[in-house]
């Protein structure tokens, strides 16, 4: 259990520009996540474990990507009791991302607004520091042991990469993520990288999984390792929307008898950029992706629709306005197998992971 309940951090937090604070919390993980001071938000790891994609996760509780860009922080918010952690997105080559400001609160209706534009460092960089994690020393070390805790890394393009060679800036990360990841993640959805959402479109969508497909055999043939890979979809997309990725991922994701063959999931969702339930309040019309508590019935929306159309047993985790363990647990019912959380620990702190862990543990552990 954390020793510094976040009730007495968040004023401070709050007080502060938005990045600013963001890039604080990052540095003190940075700091202390290998030192006695972890204590701070150490929290308890429920152990509820799950089968899905092939992986067993701990918990069904994780990190979302976006609040670890550079994968700097993998063990200090792994030891807040996730179940799986997912970092980046990273891009081949570090950029810089939008011009600042570009992070913004709207408290009233627990909601962030981000144009962050995957600043990151790069490929490199960001290998090098998963490399550094004690997860990854202790996996090669012991890999015959079960994982405490579960890697997901998060790929994209850059924004300078036409969007006709977008393809080639996946295929570059997921050859260099691949040897490292539980799970890669296709992140085709943020709305702060120019036309990225247009790659959920029927013959780009087509187009990119075929590519990113024959890619990953070739590299489980050289590696002996078969590592899932999940897309993460909009919640801006409607119904005719929806069907068409479910198609898609069928094709990829299933054999020829219909049956889930564990080389493909989804995550819904991203953030949004509607902003119908955020209407006058400060920040609402800034320029971005809006998350929080007001993407909820939107994420639960798609999830359900995917659900029908995907079938029982393709893996799909949820993402998008959980801010209370009961919120995780309405994902689920809608269709969710695991859960992410992010803005949720930016309003409520690590104390959120494990009574989220720990209310879907009781809720389904006899279903």
């Amino acid at each position: 259990m954390a020793l510094v309940p976040y009730a007495l951090t968040r004023p401070f937090l709050f007080g502060m520009d938005p990045e600013a604070a963001h890039e604080l919390t990052l540095n003190t993980l940075a700091r202390t996540q290998h030192s006695l001071l972890n204590w701070a938000y150490r929290g308890n790891r429920v152990c509820d474990p799950i089968e899905l994609a092939g992986l067993t996760f701990p918990n069904r509780v994780g990190l979302a990507a976006g609040l670890d860009k550079n994968a700097r922080c993998i063990d200090g918010l792994g030891a807040m009791g996730f179940g799986f952690v997912e970092v980046g997105t990273v891009t081949p080559l570090a950029q810089s991302g939008n011009p600042k400001p570009r992070m913004f609160r709207l408290p009233k209706a627990m909601g962030l607004i981000n144009r962050l534009g995957f600043n990151n460092d790069g490929l490199d960089a960001f290998i090098a520091n998963v490399q550094q994690s004690r997860l990854y020393q202790q996996r090669s070390t012991h890999p015959a042991e079960p994982a405490m805790m579960l890697l997901g890394l998060n790929i994209g393009k850059n924004a300078a990469t036409p969007m006709e060679r977008a393809t080639d800036d996946y295929l570059i990360c997921l050859d260099g993520v691949y040897p490292y990841a539980d799970y890669v993640t296709v992140n085709i959805s943020s709305p702060n990288t120019k036309n990225l959402r247009t790659l959920q479109n029927d013959d780009a969508l087509d187009a990119l999984l075929g590519a990113i497909s024959k890619r990953r055999e070739e590299l489980a043939q050289t590696s002996g390792k078969r590592v899932p890979i999940f897309l993460k979809i909009a919640p801006d997309l409607d119904e005719t929307q929806i069907a068409v990725i479910a198609q898609t991922l069928q094709r990829y994701g299933k054999d020829t008898q219909g049956k889930v063959n564990n080389a493909w999931g989804v995550i819904a969702t991203n953030t949004t950029l509607s902003r119908d339930a955020v209407q006058g309040m400060e920040h609402a019309q800034e320029a971005g992706g809006l998350s929080g508590a007001p993407v909820l019935t939107m994420s639960n929306r798609v999830i359900s629709q995917l659900r029908a159309s995907l079938g029982q047993n393709f893996p799909i985790i949820g993402v998008g306005g959980i801010m209370s363990a009961q919120d995780a647990v309405s994902k689920i019912r809608a269709g969710a197998d695991v859960v992410q959380i992010y803005s949720g620990l930016i309003y409520q702190g690590p104390e959120l992971v494990s009574e989220t862990a720990s209310l879907i543990k009781k809720t389904f552990q006899c279903l």
